[in-house]
């Protein structure tokens, strides 16, 4: 794959130099000259200086043929508007930004960037798993389908312990796509499978309905 990285920072330079060694053609764009100098010594000639923000920059580079752009500078404005000269001017089918701040991923998204990585999401997800008690854990976006993977923790004392799946009152769109049980074999629950005590719901949903799955599982 062709895929070109917008910002030659600590995030940039990892991503580019685990890219290169999974035999990707990869690409840097940076502006800033030291940091190019720096990149092509270590990496080899793949960093170009300029702005990736501009359209004649991502000309220059060839992004009309890149399978993937992924902008990770430091700044949302710029890793957005990025991803939008890509998709929308070179038809680039793949757009991944970087973002600071989580309250602007709704905003990427309605502008149609493709994925969205924001470090204070995976850091609060982390902080999920290693709480036992917690009742909902994001285990993956499915950002392009406005679709999560979470897990569902039964616990002990929920009204849904000894239900059939059938009987429960899922919100409409919701699919149940695994249970997981310690010391058993996962179950690909079907209308009458009885939910069990510290059974692990796997289920695939859309945002709004994250709490009403969690209400309608934990029977709270």
């Amino acid at each position: 794959m062709y895929i070109i990285v917008v910002g030659g920072g600590r995030v940039g330079y990892y991503l580019t130099r685990a890219l290169l060694g999974e035999g990707h053609e990869v690409l840097m764009v940076e502006k800033d000259a030291a940091i190019c100098e720096t990149v092509n010594d270590e990496l080899g000639s793949i960093c170009f200086r300029g702005d990736g923000c501009e359209a004649a920059t991502l000309a220059e580079v060839g992004t009309d043929r890149a399978d993937m752009l992924v902008a990770v500078t430091g700044d949302d404005e710029d890793n957005l508007v990025a991803c939008q000269v890509a998709k929308y001017k070179f038809n680039v089918p793949r757009t991944i930004a970087r973002i600071r701040n989580p309250r602007n991923e709704v905003l990427f998204k309605k502008l149609g960037v493709d994925v969205t990585i924001s470090s204070t999401n995976i850091i609060l997800e982390s902080i999920e798993a290693e709480v036992p008690t917690h009742p909902l854990i994001h285990l993956m976006s499915i950002r392009d389908k406005g679709l999560e993977i979470v897990e569902v923790r039964i616990p002990p004392d929920s009204a849904t312990v000894g239900k059939q799946v059938e009987e429960l009152a899922l919100p409409q769109g919701v699919v149940l796509a695994l249970i997981i049980r310690k010391e058993h074999r996962p179950v690909v629950p079907v209308a009458d499978t009885v939910l069990e005590a510290e059974d692990q719901v796997i289920a695939v949903t859309s945002p709004e309905l994250e709490e009403s799955l969690r209400t309608t599982l934990i029977g709270a």
